[in-house]
């Protein structure tokens, strides 16, 4: 038999070690990566639903975050969904103009609109990005220290177009800021499906093997 004092010197040791563990994964969790699963289609056909995601969180303590990356957010207005997945637009300084369809941005210290190149948007969203409220051209000069985002699923989400819900309420936005950011998109790691035991979207019919570093997660204009 052990002695008390042998029990006890493991129960320490245990809670040591399960101590040091917590501490690992917090400060993983903290300044490195965090994992998400994606709810919802609204970054179709870029990313799907009920797929895992790896966000990089040390790249912003490093860099500003850049027009064209997919970022994970806290939109602060839907408290059954914390986080939302959008794709970066605009940053501070640059104006973006919503017309017709297209997107065109006027980057900071630039004089004349860049029509953007969108490859990522499927072929329904494709000249499909409008805004609801707006018959017109529709502007936005992105202020300091934030962001205009949009979902890569035009004809089916909310975003910086219309405040992330609704602009009529107090305090509405139409942009992000650094705080709210989480991180960006690292790793796609698609999902399996058990129920039919395969990397197939048991709803859409979809193919959803990882990607990995393969993912439409950033974009250069």
């Amino acid at each position: 038999m052990k002695s008390n004092e042998n029990f006890t010197g493991e129960v320490l040791d245990f809670l040591k070690d399960l101590t040091i563990i917590v501490v690992i994964v917090l400060i993983i969790r903290t300044f490195f990566v965090m994992p998400f699963q994606i709810n919802g289609q609204s970054m179709y056909e870029s990313y799907y639903d009920k797929e895992f995601i790896i966000v990089d969180r040390f790249s912003y303590f490093v860099n500003k975050p850049i027009a064209g990356d997919v970022i994970v957010f806290k939109p602060h207005v839907n408290d059954k969904k914390e986080y939302f997945l959008k794709r970066i637009i605009g940053t501070e300084g640059d104006t973006v103009r919503i017309e017709d369809g297209l997107v065109s941005v006027k980057r900071a210290g630039a004089e004349e609109f860049v029509l953007l190149d969108e490859q990522y948007l499927s072929e329904s969203n494709s000249g499909s990005t409008f805004v609801r409220i707006a018959d017109k051209a529709k502007e936005y000069l992105v202020p300091a220290g934030s962001y205009f985002v949009m979902w890569d699923n035009r004809n089916h989400s909310t975003d910086s177009r219309d405040c992330f819900s609704s602009c009529s309420f107090d305090k509405a936005t139409n942009f992000i800021k650094d705080s709210d950011i989480t991180g960006k998109v690292l790793l796609d790691l698609g999902y399996f499906s058990f129920s039919n035991f395969s990397f197939q979207h048991p709803n859409l019919g979809i193919d959803t093997t990882p990607r990995f570093l393969n993912s439409p997660r950033t974009y250069d204009y």
